[in-house]
């Protein structure tokens, strides 16, 4: 399996690939239509669990790239953000990485890093914009959300999505401020403000505005933000980052109180595969500096950058902007392959944000602390194997 970083990372908030939009038929004014057109949620997969492809994703007939004889097993190929029924996974073969395996269908077997795991849980949109308020912060609780787009495109990621012919959308896990509600579409829409200042998106935000289903996100209570365990002294609470075994630990005191897989930042050169440390997460004695809910994340080059907007839960450990943040644009923790960043599940940064300092309230959605004030210690190591 090809793991060099590719144009799939600069459009990876779709989770999609060059490979699996450029053969698309397209027609510019239908994309158009289409992009400006209101859009109600979809009828998702009658599953507990809903696991969607976060990239084109070969179908297998047994849990390993090739059979004893050294045959490709591939039976088929599926497009990125198609959605599966999630039954259950199973240990298979992946040369030379962590992650060995795979999500069972009906179809065959798929290789679970491709496969977000995600939930249907719609909600009952509210009607307007609490009074006095200048609006909420929203979090998608299914699949996707299709999105509106209002005005002209204006980021690389919008861009991107044109230029393959590939729907705008938001993802299970992703968090986004509302600064309007309408229904004047016969259901209730909200509008997904990405470049307001005030509230998260000040830092490399482009300034688009969408609008969306409102039956797709849940809005956000000061209980989603509430700190856990703030009852325990702050410096006893100690958060292990392990860069050999890509995975974090937070202790109070001396006992683990939470545990996640993590993805951190790549060896190797996306331009030439070689062995590099450019991306690689920095190792020592770090600390919690500044929490945002919810961050564009944009950089690098056409070839090695990225374009993400609402990346959820970001709580930055280091000066040269390195962050554990949610990630659902893989599910490939376990393995490094971030750009320095320590990437989590959406649900494992969300808890993470919750209980290190300093805390957030939904009013404040960010926190930066100068030298010498520092909240919680996380400390980076690598092990010499």
């Amino acid at each position: 399996m090809n793991r060099n970083i590719s144009r799939r990372d600069f459009i990876k908030v779709a989770g999609v690939g060059a490979s699996a939009l450029m053969f698309k038929p397209f027609n510019i004014e239908t994309y158009y239509e289409a992009l400006y057109a209101p859009k109600r949620l979809p009828q998702f997969p009658n599953s507990e669990i809903i696991g969607r492809l976060v990239d084109q994703a070969d179908i297998r007939k047994r849990p390993s790239p090739t059979d004893d004889l050294g045959v490709d097993t591939s039976i088929g190929v599926l497009p990125a953000d198609y959605l599966i029924e999630w039954t259950r996974e199973v240990i298979g073969h992946v040369v030379a990485l962590t992650n060995q395996k795979y999500l069972e269908t009906p179809k065959g077997y798929i290789w679970s890093s491709r496969v977000q795991p995600t939930r249907n849980l719609p909600n009952t949109p509210a009607a307007k914009i609490p009074d006095g308020q200048p609006g909420f912060w929203a979090e998608v609780t299914v699949p996707y959300v299709d999105l509106t787009l209002e005005g002209a495109a204006a980021s690389p990621w919008m861009k991107d999505h044109i230029t393959y012919n590939f729907p705008p959308r938001v993802y299970y896990g992703q968090v986004i401020w509302i600064d309007q509600i309408r229904q004047n579409n016969g259901f209730v829409e909200y509008r997904w403000n990405e470049g307001d200042k005030g509230h998260g998106y000040g830092y490399g935000a482009y300034g688009e505005l969408f609008w969306l289903d409102g039956a797709g996100v849940k809005i956000l209570t000061d209980a989603d933000v509430a700190p856990i365990s703030p009852n325990v002294d702050p410096n006893e609470k100690k958060i292990v980052v392990n860069i050999t075994y890509q995975t974090l630990s937070c202790f109070e005191g001396t006992n683990e109180v939470f545990f996640c897989r993590i993805s951190s930042g790549q060896v190797y050169d996306p331009l030439t595969g070689a062995v590099s440390d450019e991306f690689a997460t920095p190792v020592g004695d770090l600390s919690a500096w500044w929490k945002i809910i919810s961050k564009n994340m944009t950089a690098g080059s056409f070839q090695t950058g990225y374009s993400t907007p609402a990346v959820p839960w970001n709580t930055f450990i280091s000066g040269e902007g390195v962050a554990i943040h949610g990630a659902f644009w893989h599910n490939d923790f376990g393995e490094k392959r971030s750009h320095g960043c320590i990437n989590v599940k959406p649900e494992d940064a969300k808890w993470i944000f919750r209980w290190t300092a300093p805390y957030i309230s939904l009013a404040q959605s960010e926190q930066r602390l100068t030298f010498p004030a520092h909240g919680t210690l996380v400390s980076v190591k690598e092990l010499k194997v």
